[in-house]
């Protein structure tokens, strides 16, 4: 209900943004001018007009933050044309005339106060080059949507990662200028989602190029030889009953998981003790009969040169390589590296404070 409370805000800032623009830059001044030497007052339309749009550029900020297809930087980079072009077109014309128009009317320069649109155009264009370049080339913020990362990551989980671990690419284009390293098994990497590289996934690294891979009862068998882990007991959070916790060592990597040893998909059923709006959770069975193939079991593949294999934490309830195979080098985002900040809208509760600023494993 919130959401599309949201999206239809956000929807409306677009019209009326463009009705305050046009009204601040073209209109105002002139009812400045005829009003001079007193001060000049909105429409009741306009006014309501400019009390609304703070509220609705908020909305679509949210809105932006909450969206999985959204390319950022070409957001960016339109705003950044937008508000460099703007501050030109009012330096280079716009502000001439406006002068001319106060001298022809006989009144003092300055009874026109300089438009807001110009100021805020000013401001936000060095800005948005900035972002942009700093999103492009070194760090750039994510929102996890989906619980395929659980434990190490949540919905909701605002996390931080590197662009430039695995070398240096244009915005917009994605073509990489420089090489600086390769992902590492165990690695949690942020990459386009291969059937449709408008969505941004996140999975872990477990077979880079060469690699001998296999998953059977959820367990990595990396090169001939079991990834190690450790029992940790049954994970439940509320909305998640009965799943088995395993700490897994990967190279390097020691990180945690859950799954649930069944030959079908996680039961789906109302648990109360879920905070999701909508209070249904995933149940493991206590008893599962494993005589056919174990759900989400892969045969052994070689690693193709140029691709790696992504898999979830959650063994159980992610879409990975499993099912849609590799990751190409050239679909690599950035590196994963620190949750800022936790707020899932579809969980009571509210943001998870212990959360910010967890270094991701």
């Amino acid at each position: 209900m919130l959401m599309s409370l949201i999206s239809a805000l956000s929807w409306l800032a677009i019209p009326v943004a463009a009705v305050c623009v046009v009204d601040d830059w073209l209109l105002r001044p002139r009812r400045q001018i005829a009003a001079a030497p007193q001060p000049a007052r909105d429409p009741p339309v306009m006014a309501l007009a400019y009390y609304a749009l703070p509220v609705l550029i908020a909305a679509a900020v949210i809105r932006l933050l909450a969206a999985e297809t959204l390319d950022f930087s070409f957001v960016l980079l339109a705003i950044a044309v937008v508000t460099g072009l703007a501050w030109l077109l009012d330096a280079a014309v716009l502000r001439k005339r406006r002068m001319n128009a106060v001298r022809a009317a006989g009144k003092s320069s300055e009874v026109v106060s300089e438009p807001g649109t110009v100021d805020y155009a000013r401001s936000f264009f060095p800005v948005a080059v900035i972002v942009l370049v700093l999103r492009s080339f070194l760090f750039e913020p994510f929102r996890i949507p989906s619980d395929s990362m659980m434990p190490t990551l949540v919905d909701g989980d605002f996390i931080i990662v590197n662009k430039y671990a695995y070398g240096l690419r244009l915005p917009i284009v994605d073509r990489k200028v420089l090489s600086i390293g390769e992902p590492h098994r165990g690695d949690v990497v942020v990459f386009r989602y291969p059937p449709d590289p408008s969505v941004n996934y996140i999975k872990r690294v477990v077979g880079v190029p060469g690699d001998r891979v296999s998953v059977h009862d959820d367990m990595v068998t990396l090169n001939g030889k079991p990834v190690p882990t450790a029992d940790r007991g049954l994970y439940d959070d509320g909305c998640y009953e009965g799943m088995h916790l395993e700490q897994e060592t990967l190279d390097h990597h020691s990180h945690e998981l859950i799954f649930c040893p069944t030959t079908g998909d996680l039961a789906v059923e109302p648990l109360p003790t879920c905070n999701r709006h909508l209070p249904r959770g995933y149940v493991c069975p206590a008893e599962n009969d494993l005589a056919f193939q174990e759900h989400g079991s892969w045969p052994e593949h070689v690693i193709p040169p140029g691709m790696y294999l992504m898999l979830g934490d959650n063994r159980d309830n992610s879409s990975d390589g499993r099912y849609w195979g590799y990751v190409p080098e050239a679909n690599l985002v950035g590196k994963a590296t620190r949750i800022w900040f936790n707020w899932d809208l579809q969980r009571s509760g509210g943001p998870i404070w212990r959360r910010i600023w967890m270094r991701i494993q």
